[in-house]
């Protein structure tokens, strides 16, 4: 993998447009071959590997690609890949219906009577981004850490109340449990515990799209607890026990769509992020012992996801690390090629920079 000068775009791209401005829901619906227009700033690695899966021909992403405040790879992924990524302005979005068909020319995005003007966005671009976002760590941080201990003690009396669910009947009590979040290199490090979950048989808990992840490694998730956005249809079908998670009033916004199908579920009010809430549920119901994969851990992990802090995480950790055993990273402790070549080419940039 290697920076390169962007050639010029060949030809016409052609195809029917998938629109969502959230790139996790529209990944349900695309199909090989299909243009993704989405509202996606700072795409990180997660979102491209699935865009990437589904084979898309083109990437439209109203508004800017990077902020130039987070060191995204996500957008390096699809250009790598030879999937070519353009910026229309974010009102133009409304334009492109879902399922029309677009074409991309030298002219801009021709759909129906319109020509909507876009500009591309090339790697040399994504290596200005990534190197601004890093020379603004000791900013960035100071910001992110002033906002986690705002919300932190806002939080703090929601965090150490136990969170218990009797209606639950996965029994959690006194076993080991392993919890899988998308997050990065998710899919990976659960790879690498294949031995464990064979020999351990722990509870398995997958947060929303957590739950594919096991089911494409041939583990059935006991519980799926989340807000039910990321995860499959298929996943939700599995038989595995559902936990809804609702704001503090009771709503729970993701029980419409359960219901849609047909399917029941527990709601379970719950403070923070799905992943705070499955973590603190298998503490407080006296688990053995969590080993968690995917986890939001560092300022960057937070931003992509457009959060401004992280104190429920970090309360969280505080209570429950005593049981709990992250394992995110794990398989970098046997890395492969592909992410050797990475590391590989960020030192060369660093280099380059000096």
């Amino acid at each position: 993998m290697a920076i390169r000068k962007e050639e010029p775009l060949t030809g016409h791209i052609k195809g029917i447009a998938q629109v969502d401005r959230r790139t996790k829901q529209l990944m349900r619906n695309i199909e090989p071959g299909m243009i993704a227009v989405i509202h996606h700033m700072d795409m990180d690695e997660l979102a491209a590997e699935g865009l990437i899966r589904a084979r898309v021909r083109l990437v439209v992403n109203a508004g800017p690609v990077m902020s130039g405040t987070v060191p995204v790879r996500g957008p390096l992924l699809l250009l790598d890949q030879g999937i070519p990524i353009v910026q229309i302005e974010p009102m133009w979005l409304p334009f492109i219906p879902d399922r029309s068909e677009i074409q991309l020319t030298e002219a801009g995005i021709v759909i129906e009577n319109y020509v909507l003007p876009c500009e591309r966005f090339t790697q040399e671009q994504w290596f200005l981004y990534y190197h601004k976002a890093l020379s603004s760590i000791q900013e960035q941080l100071s910001i992110f850490m002033d906002n986690t201990l705002a919300f932190a003690a806002l939080e703090k009396e929601r965090i150490l109340k136990p969170l218990r669910c009797n209606a639950m009947k996965t029994k959690l009590e006194g076993r080991p449990v392993l919890i899988v979040i998308r997050g990065d290199h998710y899919i990976s490090d659960l790879k690498a515990l294949h031995g464990y979950v064979n020999k351990q048989q722990p509870v398995l808990i997958g947060v929303d799209g957590g739950a594919d992840a096991l089911l494409e490694q041939g583990f059935m998730p006991d519980l799926i607890i989340g807000d039910m956005d990321s995860v499959s249809d298929a996943a939700l079908l599995c038989g595995a026990e559902l936990v809804v998670q609702a704001y503090s009033d009771g709503t729970a916004p993701g029980m419409r769509r359960l219901l849609a199908m047909g399917l029941q579920a527990i709601t379970l009010p719950a403070c923070g992020t799905s992943e705070d809430m499955a973590l603190l549920l298998a503490y407080d119901h006296d688990c053995e012992s969590i080993i968690a994969i995917g986890t939001h851990n560092h300022m960057f992990d937070f931003m992509k996801k457009g959060r401004l802090g992280m104190g429920s995480s970090m309360l969280v950790r505080i209570k429950v690390g005593s049981k709990l055993t992250d394992a995110k990273g794990f398989h970098s402790l046997f890395p492969d090629e592909k992410e050797q070549l990475w590391k590989r080419l960020l030192r060369r940039l660093s280099g380059w920079l000096k």
